[in-house]
């Protein structure tokens, strides 16, 4: 993360997107997207993910073009963020010893227990009434 002069936050980052298929070699291959993000979203994003953080974003694409110092025209396509959402808890993705570790997978079965909807193999009977549409 950086500031402007003006002192406006502005982070840049590359997201890794997976395709859905493979190729010849039967290997997923991934894109790699450029990403820049500004002022207090870039404060957050830059205090709250790390490289491999699950995130979502929300934004347009720009492209701009710039001469670089060997006098080359140089163009540049990127996602210009305007939200971003993390799509996992801070405890996945963060450090944890293994005593954290256990603790979440063991409070993760708890929460599958309460959870109706946690085994996704059986179907759910819900009467065409009981839909609010």
């Amino acid at each position: 993360m950086k500031y402007t002069a003006n002192g406006a936050a502005v982070a840049s980052f590359t997201v890794a997107v997976n395709r859905q298929f493979t190729n010849s070699q039967g290997e997923r291959e991934a894109d790699f997207i450029n990403c820049v993000i500004w002022r207090k979203a870039a404060e957050n994003f830059a205090n709250f993910t790390n490289k491999g953080s699950l995130v979502g974003i929300d934004g347009r694409l720009q492209t701009r073009n710039y001469e670089n110092k060997q006098g080359n025209r140089v163009y540049v396509t990127e996602v210009v963020v305007d939200n971003f959402s993390l799509l996992e808890s801070r405890n996945t993705n963060s450090s944890n010893n293994a005593h954290d570790n256990s603790n979440n997978q063991s409070n993760n079965s708890n929460d599958n227990m309460s959870d109706p909807f946690a085994d996704n193999s059986k179907p759910i009977d819900i009467s065409d009434d009981s839909l609010p549409f």
